[in-house]
């Protein structure tokens, strides 16, 4: 029977380990109760820095001292500061968690960017109305790419941003196309592109100048020999 009631409290009360379970069990085996108050107190104050994230909850130092009481067996007699009892601790459940019940249309882009396209439809100026378009166009291209691992097409981003703000955002596909204004700079990877585009471009024009002042002596050293 003690064995069974041992291993339910080291089952209850993991979190403060075997030592402290054997601390409470000295602390009972003291005749003095003052004597045992002081070390009961001493042992809150151990316990408590073992299980800090106690601190956040209400009434943190009573819950400290029901766990003690249950570590005990239910057995501790010494003047708490509170009125022990270890049903509380045993009958405590977990919060209720609420699940969010809104399901997001585009379940690649999450509820937040369909949150940040209802803002853009409050925006009254034009210029900051065309800039979240943009930012959001940019970000929604970025999530597809990461859910689908496909290519998308800035003419899906553009409907679907019309479609999730039912008409009231809407741009010119063929100037976002020309600009590259959904191309997201994350990673690097476009701007990478150009600056590799632009270096070959140099490149290849410092080697036609190189061809071409080759040639130019070529025909200068010819020139010579021949007068």
């Amino acid at each position: 029977m003690e064995a069974s009631t041992s291993f339910k409290q080291d089952l209850l009360l993991r979190e403060y380990g075997r030592n402290v379970q054997d601390l409470v069990n000295y602390i009972c085996k003291v005749e003095d109760r003052s004597e045992r108050t002081r070390l009961a107190q001493l042992l809150i104050n151990l316990m408590a820095k073992l299980n800090p994230q106690l601190r956040d909850t209400l009434d943190y130092q009573q819950k400290l001292w029901n766990h003690l009481y249950v570590m005990s067996g239910s057995t501790l007699e010494v003047d708490a500061p509170y009125k022990l009892s270890a049903m509380e601790y045993l009958n405590d459940k977990p919060q209720r968690m609420d699940y969010s019940l809104v399901t997001p249309r585009f379940k690649h882009y999450g509820t937040n960017v369909e949150k940040l396209i209802q803002k853009a439809t409050e925006l009254e100026d034009e210029k900051e109305r065309e800039g979240a378009i943009i930012s959001i166009g940019k970000l929604m291209k970025t999530l597809y790419r990461s859910y689908n691992k496909e290519s998308i097409t800035d003419e899906i981003i553009l409907n679907d941003i019309k479609s999730i703000s039912r008409g009231k955002l809407n741009m010119d596909l063929a100037f976002i196309e020309s600009n590259n204004l959904f191309e997201s700079n994350i990673g690097g990877r476009p701007q990478q592109d150009n600056q590799r585009n632009q270096q070959q471009q140099n490149r290849g024009g410092s080697n036609d100048n190189r061809n071409r002042k080759n040639t130019n002596n070529r025909s200068q050293s010819n020139n010579q020999r021949n007068k």
